[in-house]
């Protein structure tokens, strides 16, 4: 009985190693897809178009407890979370001629985002590569949740 009962478990946490290597590998090729099909910017090129006053909205698809952890400092920005984006994005943002840079944390819901607009027909939907932390790590200005501006990584 006890060997039997050690077998079940053993099978159903070799089962479930296996669901989750199956879910990631296909969540890693969606993302991969979508990175490599979808225009990105970098935070040098989107800190040039802020500069420059570029006509464009960045949009925060991060999770509501992420933007505790600031952002990036702009007047034309939205914000919903990558699992609401198909169900809100068109009542926020009519024209679908708008650019539109998505970011979130890390780089790959915004690639997601930037793919699910562009199959939504926004036609000028890009990706800020590598997310908030490639903003931050390129020593660019984050505003944080408490209002204050944060001028370095290392305060990040």
């Amino acid at each position: 009985m006890k060997k039997t009962i050690a077998s079940f478990f053993i099978l159903s946490a070799l089962f479930c190693n296996a669901v989750y290597a199956i879910d990631f590998s296909e969540r890693d090729r969606l993302i991969a897809e979508a990175s490599a099909k979808v225009p990105f910017v970098t935070p040098k090129e989107l800190n040039e178009m802020l500069e420059n006053g570029d006509d464009f909205i960045v949009l925060d698809i991060r999770e509501i407890d992420q933007r505790a952890e600031g952002t990036i400092p702009t007047l034309d920005k939205y914000e919903v979370t990558r699992g609401q984006l198909e169900f809100e994005i068109m009542i926020m943002i009519e024209d679908k001629n708008t650019k539109i840079v998505s970011f979130c944390r890390d780089g790959p819901r915004g690639a997601m985002a930037s793919k699910t607009l562009i199959d939504m027909g926004y036609k000028n939907a890009v990706y800020l590569k590598g997310g908030l932390k490639a903003w931050a790590v390129a020593g660019y200005k984050i505003k944080s949740g408490l209002g204050r501006t944060i001028n370095s990584v290392d305060e990040f």
